[in-house]
């Protein structure tokens, strides 16, 4: 048996389906009377209400029941959303201040949820939505992420959450003191809109007393405890599931409001209800990403070498705690604070700020990418203040190979990297020595050219632990459950794939079942890079597990000793023997011989460590200094996922992982007015990256075998955008520095680029 696959680049096979139309999306397996659910939001950022009367909207034609906190509290239903807290400096829980799942004496945020009308049509609810008479105050608004101002929270002072710190203060500060250099920068981190294809949405319906939840999220079994629990339920009253998934980015691995009222309204009239969002009200009402502010620093001894990091963070929170958005900026940044580089002393200090905006919580990389871009730009800028080249610098300070495992300063444990080896391959690749020639040509253009290198490192998060059955079924093909939940990545494919390679299984013939919490009991669902690691794991458990069993099985059948027969990854073979069966063949015996208790097979694993996924990303920019634009011009990427399952699908995270960043970096910025009004509503303000916004990416990789799982894998779902951030913002940075210009922040939106070298300009004048 081949435990780490034949890493071969199979062509993914729910494509099919999905670039036909065949897909099937929560909005398009809707009960036929279904009725339908409109949120009525609130168009004020902070407010008092002084009256909401729904009277006029209850007798609306078409109309079945309009909800407000009032009406949920009346029936019973618990109010107050779940959400964690972080440990603060001195030992306290972070603020917890109750949110509400719909708006009960004041509003927060526009776009914070009111009441739900449950109408005959979409249409019909919105018609009556219109005659919800909606009184109130404004209060003073806090938008900025600073301490202070309007109070949201009276359980947060000075609309502070949380106070973390991780590291040594003291011994740090004194580090600093003693440091030959220090280099000290302000680094934002701007804020974005997750803008996944298909906006969130789910249908909910009752039968026999027991309720189905169909939503599009990234996994079912959390929602369906928190069903549980809201609706003081037994979760086997309960099932979730989740069909097609148009992307989640973590912004759907959520909870929100929805999920609940939908259910409740539709115990209470007998009827299934559909809700579906809209682009805008999604901008306005799903969580956000990013949205900090770091100033960092670090303190170099005579020879360059790193002797402390120290990063103070302001992080905004929206109006309330989002289920993991205190652990973001905090715990989750930790992870890979101090990156791939040999330092023991650092320091992190982050404070949590409420303000009058949508919750921010965790987009693609949750935690890594902020930390890593971070880091990254502190690295360049210091090389350039320091009048030494940035990689030099990096591999000066790296890890080195014979210091592995490598106990970081923040307590993760780095298994094997070869950073010096990756970060080789890539100034090959990305033709570093050629730079020079391309910067003249583009000069020679009236044209700014930059390059930019970012070294990244990500922990791979979740839970370690994962389930995976296969069955034999009837008509001759195979099915397996697993506990993960695609969201557009290729899970059909690789998953099939892998238990194709380890049994001989036809790929075809495997059927991957996923996201029915009937159907699997437990699961982790998709995030942190997850899924392909502790899920093929779990089915190498399993297909060993299968293998002694048909052994056992064949022996007896044949009146052999075990020992005669072995398995080569596609039959069974008895010495001196032609009888040569296939897995499925032997199945077959085993049900002829009434063996169904071989016919499912179950395992459990848990990894005993994490994987590192880490690599070098290279971005070339040209400036149009007449007008601002940046583009990125070219890109490549050396990354180190240890051993490939396949090939083709990694190389595909990747590009949407960079074309991510390359969006953050370039165009993407929410943006809100003072009174807290978003102004970046729609697709006509908020801009995203199109095809001839990207470059063509050049993927390499430079496989260092993970020792902590079996088949020696890293993560690759959010490796792209980790590294992205700070290349392309280097490379920026790089093209304007014999401008004059030494501080550069994203987005670099040709009016911000374009300002800043006018200025530029203007001071040397």
């Amino acid at each position: 048996m081949e435990k780490f696959g034949k890493s071969q680049a199979v062509r993914r096979v729910e494509d099919v389906r999905f670039l036909t139309g065949h897909g099937r999306y929560v909005d398009d397996i809707t009960p036929n009377d279904a009725l339908h659910a409109f949120v009525f939001r609130s168009s004020v950022a902070h407010a008092q209400i002084n009256k909401l009367n729904t009277d006029d909207a209850k007798s609306s034609a078409g109309v079945h029941m309009v909800l407000t906190a009032d009406d949920l509290e009346a029936a019973g239903l618990k109010l107050n959303m779940h959400s964690n807290t972080v440990k603060n400096i001195d030992g306290s829980r972070g603020a917890a201040p109750k949110r509400p799942l719909l708006a009960k004496d004041r509003v927060r945020f526009v776009g914070e949820p009111i009441a739900v009308i449950i109408a005959d049509t979409l249409e019909k609810a919105k018609d009556a939505a219109e005659l919800i008479e909606f009184d109130y105050d404004d209060l003073p608004t806090h938008v900025s992420v600073t301490p202070g101002g309007p109070e949201l929270h009276p359980e947060a002072p000075d609309n502070v959450a949380f106070t973390y710190g991780k590291g040594d203060l003291s011994v740090v500060e004194d580090t600093f003191a003693k440091a030959a250099h220090v280099v000290e920068m302000q680094i934002d981190d701007n804020r974005i809109i997750v803008s996944s294809m298909e906006p969130r949405g789910c249908w909910a319906e009752w039968t026999d007393n027991r309720l189905h939840l169909c939503v599009n999220g990234q996994g079912v079994w959390d929602q369906k405890d928190a069903l549980a629990r809201t609706f003081g339920m037994d979760a086997e009253q309960i099932r979730v599931t989740n069909p097609d998934v148009g992307g989640g980015f973590g912004m759907k691995a959520m909870t929100y409001p929805e999920y609940y009222i939908v259910p409740h309204a539709a115990r209470a009239l007998g009827r299934p209800i559909r809700w579906m969002s809209e682009r805008t009200e999604a901008m306005l009402s799903d969580n956000a990403g990013r949205d900090l502010t770091s100033t960092v620093a670090l303190a170099f001894d005579a020879n360059h070498k790193i002797s402390a990091y120290r990063v103070d963070t302001l992080c905004n929170l929206g109006a309330y705690n989002s289920e993991l958005g205190q652990a973001i900026q905090s715990d989750l940044f930790a992870k890979v604070l101090m990156g791939t580089y040999d330092v023991q002393t650092t320091w992190l200090g982050v404070k949590g700020i409420y303000t009058n905006t949508t919750q921010v919580d965790a987009y693609r990389g949750a935690g890594r990418p902020e930390a890593i871009y971070a880091l990254e730009r502190a690295i360049d800028n210091a090389a350039r203040v320091l009048g030494v080249d940035p990689w030099d610098l990096r591999r000066k300070n790296f890890i080195k190979p014979n210091q592995f495992p490598y106990k970081t300063a923040t307590g993760e444990l780095y298994d094997v990297g070869d950073f010096d080896r990756v970060l080789s391959r890539v100034e090959i690749e990305a033709d570093k020595a050629g730079f020079p020639a391309r910067k003249a040509a583009s000069k020679a253009q009236g044209k700014l050219r930059g390059l930019g290198l970012c070294y990244y490192i990500e922990s791979i998060l979740g839970s370690p632990t994962e389930d995976a059955k296969v069955t034999f079924n009837d008509d001759g093909t195979a099915s397996i459950y697993v506990g993960t939940q695609s969201n557009g990545q290729g899970h059909e494919t690789v998953f099939a794939q892998f238990l194709s390679d380890q049994t001989g299984i036809p790929a075809e013939k495997i059927n991957v079942i996923q996201g029915d919490s009937d159907l699997i009991a437990t699961g982790g669902g998709t995030g942190g890079s997850r899924s392909v690691t502790v899920q093929n794991t779990a089915t190498l458990a399993a297909v060993e597990t299968m293998i002694k069993d048909f052994t056992a099985f064949l022996a007896d059948d044949q009146g052999i000793a075990a020992s005669a027969i072995r398995f080569d990854d596609e039959r069974f073979r008895i010495d001196g023997s032609n009888l040569t069966p296939t897995m499925l063949e032997i199945a077959e015996m085993a049900r002829d011989a009434g063996r169904d208790d071989l016919l499912t097979v179950s395992a459990r694993t848990t990894l005993p460590g994490r994987s590192y996924p880490n690599g070098a990303h290279v971005a070339e920019v040209e400036i149009d200094s007449d007008t601002g634009v940046v583009q990125v011009v070219k890109y490549t990427v050396t990354d180190d996922f240890g051993n490939l399952i396949n090939p083709m699908l990694a190389e595909g995270q990747v590009h949407g992982g960079v074309a991510q960043g390359i969006g953050q970096a370039v165009m993407e910025r929410v943006v809100y007015d003072e009174d807290g009004q978003l102004l970046t509503a729609s697709f006509m303000d908020y801009g995203l990256p199109r095809a001839n916004d990207m470059p063509m990416v050049a993927f390499y990789s430079e496989p260092v075998p993970s020792t902590a799982n079996p088949m020696g894998m890293k993560g690759c779902g959010e490796a792209g955008t980790v590294g992205a951030l700070a290349a392309v913002a280097n490379a920026v940075l790089d093209a304007v520095w014999d401008e004059g210009i030494y501080k550069v922040d994203m987005p670099f939106t040709p009016n911000r680029v374009w300002t800043i070298l006018q200025e530029a300009k203007g001071a040397a004048a």
